[in-house]
């Protein structure tokens, strides 16, 4: 079967298309011919080694959510899977190829209605989305920023965060038309990237998802209101300063907090019935989810290009 790997970390030309074995399914594992398969940010950051002190090696096949048809079972595994249109999460690799495993209990049905492409767009970055606003309190009423707001998971969080009530939802953005597309979305204020903004934003926020990270995550500490709360829920700007911490304690009289957020913190089931309703209210028109382009497998460099070049506004899926 074909698939992507790292040849070499660093920029995008080190992904090569390979010939590799097909998969066969473990005890407890299903196998998915795969026909979308969700091109991430994790993606980019494993692709330049930053994690390789993880564990992350050079010939590392890419890729952590898909969709397709069950072609295939491991011992144990309800045979009434087999032909099923499914959603799966593989892991932090596995993804970028003809065919993919992953355990059951990772494997999600596909409600009519929903295509492959979109439920790879909403999958993995709707249930950060969603559970980073239950981590930050979210109450209606109050005042969010998404900062970082035109990839996935910053489109879930806008559009939750409007529906669930607040009073403003401030985004991010780096022109003037992805500004517009947000609103759309349910923004109804728009920063630039440094979070500059016209007389009529709120002065400050009661709670910020952040999927940026970088070096400027401090100056962004600094729009918090009294009380406010602040997740971290991505790095793809880069690791923000060592001190950053530091902003935090001169705004102490604040009641101030910070903190990081990873949906592998969330158990299993929590996931899976988050991410059945949102499969739901997208198959329904409920929730929408934002496609930025569909390219064969063979051209996830492009993919990569233009997640680096921050063209990206919605999800890169990939097909075989």
């Amino acid at each position: 079967m074909r698939a992507v790997v790292i040849r070499t970390f660093g920029d995008p030309d080190g992904l090569e298309v390979v010939d590799l074995p097909e998969p066969v399914p473990a005890p407890g594992q299903v196998r998915i011919a795969t026909e979308a398969i969700g091109v991430g940010g994790v993606d980019a950051v494993i692709r330049r080694g930053t994690l390789a002190a993880y564990g992350f090696r050079e010939g590392h096949l890419l890729g952590s959510e898909v969709a397709g048809r069950v072609d295939a079972v491991g011992e144990g595994v309800d045979t009434s899977w087999l032909g099923r249109r499914v959603w799966a999460f593989t892991g932090l690799s596995g993804g970028y190829a003809e065919q993919a495993v992953a355990a059951v209990e990772d494997v999600l049905a596909l409600p009519d209605g929903l295509t492959g492409a979109g439920a790879v767009t909403l999958g993995g970055s709707g249930v950060v989305a969603h559970f980073a606003l239950d981590r930050a309190r979210f109450t209606p009423g109050e005042t969010v920023l998404v900062r970082g707001a035109a990839g996935s998971i910053g489109i879930t969080a806008v559009q939750l965060a409007a529906r669930d009530g607040a009073s403003a939802v401030a985004v991010t953005a780096s022109s003037a038309e992805r500004g517009a597309r947000l609103r759309d979305l349910g923004a109804t204020h728009v920063l630039d990237r440094s979070g500059e903004s016209g007389a009529d934003a709120p002065a400050g926020f009661d709670v910020v998802i952040d999927v940026v990270g970088g070096p400027r995550l401090p100056d962004f500490l600094d729009k918090l209101n009294s009380n406010g709360r602040y997740v971290a829920v991505g790095v793809v700007g880069g690791q923000p300063p060592a001190d950053f911490g530091m902003r935090l304690l001169d705004a102490f009289r604040k009641s101030l907090s910070f903190s990081t957020f990873s949906s592998d913190t969330v158990p299993g089931p929590d996931r899976q019935a988050v991410r059945s309703s949102q499969f739901a209210d997208a198959a329904h028109g409920n929730l929408r989810t934002v496609v930025h382009e569909v390219l064969p497998l063979d051209q996830a460099v492009r993919a990569h290009r233009a997640m680096d070049a921050g063209e990206v506004f919605g999800r890169v899926v990939l097909t075989p």
